[in-house]
């Protein structure tokens, strides 16, 4: 397919008809059948190539032009443009480049333009940057020059239609069934659970995955910067999403705010995407004060590197001593959950640990599971989530949930 003969006849096309406004959607498809069977210069074409004609320029008005066929296709897990000129997929784990390209800058920067609208945020050489989604939900990130150096850039994270389960979760080996029902019943008990990991380790597919357990007659507050969470067993859910200042640097919405707010709307659970700031405290400081059961992710490369994220986190929003921070870790959060993306591309859990305490100032773990690899067979890793042996100490919730304590027996597997 020629650029220049696809931007030619799309220019007819758009100059002979208000098609972006006045068509509904299969009126739009109808005309652009019509005008590639009539057109000359495509009269050459087999029927399979003339449908992709068909396709690209239907969705270059109503679609996200070259984009929609990789957004569309179940098998991309990540989009990556770097510029009109390169666009790269993940597919299976494996990133390659694709030989199709956009038009032109100003193409991308339309379709980026459309993305951002429809979701009410702005973006601009003013403000560069950007969080926004699509609407299958897909995350978008965009960065436009100068920051970007070779044009705007935009990453899209995709999610499946139907989100993850647990049980999907053991079927790919990513954790094992006595850990799986074993978080169920840590879920259903409210214990404070937070998912730590790299970037692409599947922090907000497991997130999806653990708020399945929770009870279908609770309420239930999201809060995100971008909304992804793809929650559809719980009834009584709000989503929240921040927002972006507006050109006049006002009426900007922070997850701090949000938290704040979700407290007065009588959450029995608060769900926070991923903390990155300041608003670690607020999340904390809502765990230690009735919200049992809170989930939330953030960036880390083990367990004791989110610890000290946390603690950063915390301080950059206010003055306190550290030793009051790490006491708020130890008292708002029970269970820290690690994944991670190992060499061979898969996403295992690579530990869980209890929140046992403080001690000599420090936080101290309970290290309950721990990723066992056995060997390396033709580049695929085999190996398992194990328990250590040790025992979860703080079972008073689990009390007061009704559970036994033994209910986690698996097969002698239960920490």
């Amino acid at each position: 397919m020629k650029d220049d003969s696809f931007a030619l006849l799309r220019g007819e096309i758009r100059s002979g008809l208000d098609v972006t406004s006045s068509m509904q959607d299969d009126q739009l498809m109808d005309y652009i059948e019509r005008r590639v069977l009539e057109e000359q210069c495509l009269a050459h074409l087999t029927s399979t190539e003339k449908r992709r004609w068909v396709r690209r320029l239907y969705d270059s008005f109503r679609g996200l032009d070259v984009l929609q066929p990789l957004v569309d296709d179940v098998t991309v897990t990540e989009i990556m443009i770097n510029g009109p000129d390169e666009i790269f997929v993940e597919r299976d784990g494996a990133v390659r480049r694709l030989p199709v390209s956009f038009e032109s800058k100003e193409r991308l920067e339309d379709i980026i333009q459309s993305i951002v609208s429809g979701v009410n945020r702005v973006v601009n050489e003013s403000s560069p940057i950007v969080d926004a989604r699509l609407k299958n939900g897909s995350r978008v990130n965009i960065v436009l020059p100068p920051i970007a150096l070779k044009g705007p850039t935009m990453t899209i994270r995709k999610f499946p239609e139907r989100p993850m389960t647990m049980d999907d979760m053991v079927e790919k080996g990513s954790l094992s069934k006595a850990a799986a029902s074993w978080l169920q019943m840590l879920v259903r008990s409210k214990y404070n659970i937070f998912i730590s990991g790299g970037t692409g380790s599947g922090k907000t597919t497991f997130l999806n995955a653990l708020s399945q357990y929770i009870p279908t007659d609770e309420r239930v507050i999201t809060i995100e910067d971008s909304a992804e969470l793809q929650i559809v067993t719980v009834p009584n859910l709000v989503s929240l999403e921040t927002r972006n200042a507006n050109t006049e640097g006002r009426g900007e919405i922070t997850v701090r705010d949000l938290i704040r707010s979700s407290l007065r709307m009588r959450p029995n659970r608060i769900i926070v995407g991923e903390v990155r700031g300041g608003e670690a405290l607020d999340m904390l400081q809502a765990m230690n004060t009735g919200h049992d059961g809170s989930l939330s992710t953030g960036h880390a490369n083990s367990t004791g590197d989110m610890i000290s994220r946390l603690e950063t986190m915390v301080l950059s929003g206010a003055d306190l001593p550290i030793g009051v921070v790490r006491q708020q870790v130890a008292s708002a959060i029970d269970i820290f959950i690690h994944l991670s993306r190992l060499r061979d591309r898969s996403r295992r859990v690579t530990e869980i640990s209890e929140v046992f305490g403080m001690k000599e100032g420090e936080v101290v773990l309970n290290r309950l599971y721990q990723f066992q690899e056995k060997e390396e067979v033709s580049g695929k890793i085999i190996g398992q989530l194990e328990s250590t042996g040790n025992q979860l100490l703080h079972t008073e919730k689990l009390r007061m949930a009704g559970i036994s304590t033994e209910a986690g027996d698996q097969e002698g597997d239960r920490p």
